[in-house]
């Protein structure tokens, strides 16, 4: 998801030395972008919450509606 300002989403967390500094679910090693991975190769919203122990379906959705927030917002022209 390049291009999103995910230090917007409270959701998720950047700290450094912590999965390399990737987009992390808040509390967890999960990288954000796990969830789209596994979105766009069929997976539903609930498989994912029951295969990645410590995720919530309130955090995924919270990332989807950030994502969907931020589709909506236009580009700053370059």
């Amino acid at each position: 998801m390049v291009g999103l300002d995910w230090s917007q989403c409270p959701a998720v967390e950047s700290v450094p030395g912590k999965m390399s500094g990737a987009w992390v679910f808040r509390g967890t090693r999960m990288p954000v972008a796990i969830v789209f991975e596994n979105l766009e190769a069929g997976m539903t919203l609930d498989e994912l919450v029951e295969m990645y122990d410590g995720l919530t379906r309130e955090q995924v959705k919270a990332v989807l509606d950030f994502a969907a927030r931020s589709l909506e917002t236009p580009a700053p022209a370059r």
